[in-house]
């Protein structure tokens, strides 16, 4: 079975995926950019086109959408079972186009989450150009049963859910620290990294020792130091910058907490990291986190304009080892991303022998 990704071939993400997917089929790529260098053992270079655009994930690139031609072109001779887009509203468009093309292929969507949750509410032509691309997929894949629920409403036929999960379970820490908090989304509006800090202040008032360690970059940063300054938080907050995959393991692997506070999200691969390394999560009122999380027994639920009690949270803390080894456990029965592979490949192979 031929299969072509069509996505970023910069994003780590979409690495994985191929990594998953290469014992298992014949795997050729596309990319709307270039390709990370981890791509070089896993799909050889003559399977490989980089359009090197530089691709607006929410739609309406001129750019990509010029390289359909020379997409078309290179599509043809390969004569792919599937073409496996990553981001519906771009690379899944380009998809669809192809196919308007003339490419024979089957189409099979994954969702990454504002592609289904935020860009169609955009207007009228984001939600038809949605509702085309979800209706031209034989499957689509989810990554919770919220984005699912939206993506049927939107036109989507059949829809498998699993999580963006771990390609394996990290070992066991016993180094926790026990008032060390820890965050690495995007320092960008959508995750309200300012919301992060003041409830890290709230509780700071308390736990005097408490640090916070804020692992990513991003536009808000600056403002972000001035506002732990004005609070008189610089000593206990840390802004690190992005860390690589290594330095990231060991923050999960000190810290106690870890938080994450989007405004929108579908379920988060960082939180899923977070729990596989026996952190207790505070996450923001969302249906995707309340799949992860529930309230006040693995972790904590933060609806809009609250903080947690810091008594609320010493008694998590008091269960703590309890509920790092139950986070442990989900992660290691429900997201771990070969296996929910293995089991999206065979359906793949079911659709592809069913007509």
């Amino acid at each position: 079975m031929k299969l072509v990704l069509l996505g970023d071939g910069e994003s780590p993400h979409l690495l994985k995926w191929a990594r998953a997917l290469a014992p298992h089929v014949e795997l050729w790529a596309a990319s709307s950019r270039g390709f990370l260098p981890g791509f070089d053992p896993v799909i050889p270079l003559q399977r490989r086109l980089a359009l090197q655009t530089s691709p607006r994930f929410e739609g309406g690139n001129a750019a990509l959408l010029r390289c359909v031609p020379r997409l078309v072109a290179w599509l043809r001779p390969i004569q792919a079972d599937w073409l496996h887009a990553h981001y519906l509203t771009s690379h899944g468009t380009l998809a669809w186009l192809a196919r308007q093309c003339g490419v024979r292929a089957r189409m099979v969507g994954s969702a990454w989450g504002s592609d289904i949750l935020v860009t169609p509410e955009r207007g009228v032509l984001w939600r038809w150009v949605t509702r085309r691309v979800l209706a031209a997929c034989d499957l689509t894949t989810s990554d919770s049963h919220h984005m699912a629920q939206r993506m049927t409403a939107l036109g989507a036929g059949e829809v498998m859910v699993f999580p963006f999960g771990l390609e394996s379970l990290p070992p066991r820490t016993q180094t926790k620290e026990d008032e060390l908090f820890f965050a690495n989304r995007g320092l960008e509006d959508i995750y309200d990294p300012h919301r992060v800090l003041e409830v890290f202040a709230a509780l700071a008032q308390d736990w005097p020792q408490s640090r916070l360690v804020v692992a990513h970059d991003g536009s808000l940063r600056s403002s972000l130091e001035a506002r732990a300054q004005a609070l008189g938080l610089a000593e206990r907050v840390s802004f690190t910058g992005r860390l690589d995959a290594a330095s990231q393991a060991v923050m999960y692997e000190r810290a106690r907490w870890y938080l994450s506070l989007p405004r929108s999200d579908s379920v988060s691969v960082s939180v899923l990291e977070a729990m596989a390394h026996g952190c207790i999560p505070l996450l923001s009122d969302l249906p995707a986190n309340r799949e992860l999380v529930a309230h006040a027994d693995n972790g904590w639920i933060l609806p809009d304009g609250t903080v947690p009690d810091v008594t609320d949270l010493g008694a998590l803390r008091n269960r703590a080892d309890g509920i790092g080894d139950h986070n442990r456990q989900w992660v290691s029965e429900h997201a771990l991303f070969p296996q929910a592979v293995d089991l999206f490949v065979q359906r793949l192979k079911a659709l592809s022998t069913s007509r």
